[in-house]
Order: C-alpha cells, then structure tokens, then sequence
C-alpha cells in the first residue's frame, strides 16, 4: 500500500518533517540516496542558532526563535520514548568578532535576545583557558547546542516507533510527473508511489527538482577536526573569525568549519587541517596537548540569502520541498517541518509562508 507522504532525503529536514507529519497520524517512506543521514546533517557543528544571526534575512530568524524554544522538549521527547539522550546542552556562545556599526546590538535589542559584553576578568571567569589575547567577548548565554549524530539516531529510533518506513541506498533518477502531479519517483531498483512527495535533499535537492531555475541550491563544502580533549578545558562554545569551537559532553571539542565552493567534491585536504588547528590554537592554546581525532567534509545546502524553500510547487500539485538551509538545518529545523506541515496538512500556520515559497 502506497504511503501517504514519500520524503527524499534522510537529513535532518526528512526526519523532522516525518515527524510532525507522522504526529498527525499520516503515514510516511523516507528513501535516501546512501546511508541514513550522513551526509551534511551528520557532518555539521549543533550550534543551535545562526552564526552571526544578525547577519541573516528576518525570514531566517522567524524560523531560529521559533525553533530555538522547541529543543529543549523535543530532547526531553526523544529520551523518553528512545532512552538516546541528543545531548542538547545549554553551553552558550562567546563571540569575539563583533561589527563595528552596531548591527550586533541593535539585533540583539530588537529581539530581545539575552547577552551582555564581558571583558578580560569574566572571561577567565567563565572560560579560563581561553586565550590571553581576548578582552571583549559578547556572551549569549542562551544559545544551546545538539550532537548531530546523536540526535539524528534518536529521531530515527523515535520514527521507527511511529511506523515510517526507511529506503536506504537507493539514489533517485528521476520525479516522473502527468497531468501537473507526481505519479512516482524512479530510483535505482524500483518505482515508489505515494499521495504527495516532498524533497528534502540537502545539497542534491537542485538536481531531483522538475525545474532547477525555481529550486536554487549548490553545495557548500565544509571541512571539520575534533580533538580528543578533556571535560572541563572548555564549557562554552566559542565563534571567532567565522571558526568555532564546540565542546561536547565528554571533553571532546569539535573545531569548524571551511566554507569551500568545489561542487560535489567532498574530499578533506591537509590545507583545511593545517587552518583549521592555527584557528583552534589561536582560541584555545591548551589544544597543542591534545591529539586531533578526527577531519571530515560535509556538503551545506547553499542558497542566495540563506533562506531556505518550504512549501509546494507551484504548478505540480502533489510535490513539495523542504530543503535550502545552508549551515542552519538544525537551528531552524523545526520551525521549516512544522511549516510545511501546516501546509501539506490545511493547518494555520505557524507564521507567513511567503518568503519561503517556490519560484518566488
């Protein structure tokens, strides 16, 4: 029997649309072209909110607050129905690089966002084997993070539970369409058919798209290291220069990211590790005592403004996208599910749809 909604693509975006979709009682396949969300959504940081979210569309940040006062239910849901803890972990967020033109504030106040500038005695306070060079951070003491891994296990332990049925290793060739609708999509070994499709590709969600003038999404390299730290040496999250440093719960402390236009190439290369340690040193000097465990690459979801599409084609009457996100699909993961939700679903809105729509 053919499933009420087929989602393409098991990242974060897939998952969380399963699940509002599934809580409403409708019954849900997911096919990913590998493995279970391990591509971006696997590779990525957890800080749980925009780098810099003062840089960002109003669009971007209406999906950040919403989502942001969902995470700490959404982990307390996942334990309790799994017993995998996502370890969303609220470590706040030291940032050293602030404008000079005063846009950092006037965002900060216009939202109401709690922080405050600390100087040279209460960053040792707070994170004393920060580098001596710092003597002005901001502190947003609210900002939490999530272990992607973590949490992407726990949601698919969480839909299995639900009854969502998962296609893994099955790359999709085409979206075959008659009459303005989808009639089933043709993968590797098979056809798949269902009510209504929705692609949550990440970066491949350009070429499963019937027009790609109308869904504008590249591939944005990312390149990662994670040191094999202890607990302690660092508790807050700290962003510097568009780098960061992520420590997890048992001391590990993940160091990100390049920003690399180089297609779908996602090889990780000696010039990134090279930067990316001068960055991790350059922050946090203790780091030189501890071995680097790991370098990784994952493709963000580029688009021009960083806003991403959620909503349905605008001429095909049973295909929608949930997809675009760029570095932000776990920040603003939530918000982006239960939109396309509300829309798939005739529900009100969570908020205007408008500037996510498609071929707009």
């Amino acid at each position: 029997m053919s499933p009420d909604f087929l989602i393409i693509g098991g990242g974060i975006s897939g998952l969380l649309t399963a699940r509002e979709l599934a809580n409403a009682g409708a019954s849900i396949t997911i096919i990913d072209k590998s493995a279970l969300s391990r591509e971006s959504s696997w590779a990525g940081g957890g800080i749980l909110s925009p780098l810099y979210p003062w840089r960002y569309d109003d669009a971007v940040t209406a999906l950040f607050l919403w989502s942001q006062k969902q995470f700490t239910d959404l982990a307390a849901q996942l334990v309790e129905s799994t017993a995998i803890d996502p370890e969303i972990l609220s470590s706040g967020l030291l940032i050293a690089d602030l404008p000079k033109d005063g846009s950092s504030e006037a965002w900060l106040n216009r939202f109401n966002f709690s922080h405050k500038k600390i100087a040279t005695e209460q960053i040792r306070a707070i994170a004393p084997s920060l580098s001596e060079s710092y003597s002005e951070l901001l502190w947003l003491p609210s900002i939490k993070q999530a272990r992607n891994p973590r949490l992407l296990q726990a949601l698919r332990a969480e839909l299995t539970l639900k009854g969502v049925r998962f296609i893994e290793h099955e790359p999709i060739s085409e979206i075959v369409i008659k009459d303005h609708r989808v009639t089933a999509i043709k993968g590797k070994h098979s056809l798949y058919s269902a009510s209504q499709y929705i692609v949550c590709g990440g970066a491949w969600s350009s070429r499963l798209w019937p027009d790609k003038k109308q869904l504008k999404v590249e591939p944005v390299k990312g390149q990662m290291i994670l040191f094999k730290a202890k607990p302690g040496l660092l508790n807050q999250m700290i962003l510097d220069s568009g780098r960061y440093l992520i420590p997890r719960k048992d001391g590990r402390i993940l160091v990100g990211s390049t920003i690399e236009y180089s297609g779908f190439d996602k090889s990780i290369t000696d010039e990134a590790l090279k930067s990316l340690k001068q960055s991790a040193y350059a922050c946090l000097p203790d780091l030189k005592d501890y071995p680097i465990e790991k370098q990784w690459a994952g493709l963000r979801p580029g688009t021009e403004k960083g806003i991403p599409y959620i909503g349905k084609h605008p001429g095909i009457e049973n295909l929608s996208a949930n997809c675009g996100h760029f570095r932000n699909g776990f920040v603003i993961g939530p918000a982006s599910a239960r939109l396309l939700a509300d829309i798939l679903l005739d529900r009100a809105p969570i908020m205007s749809h408008e500037p996510y729509s498609i071929g707009s």
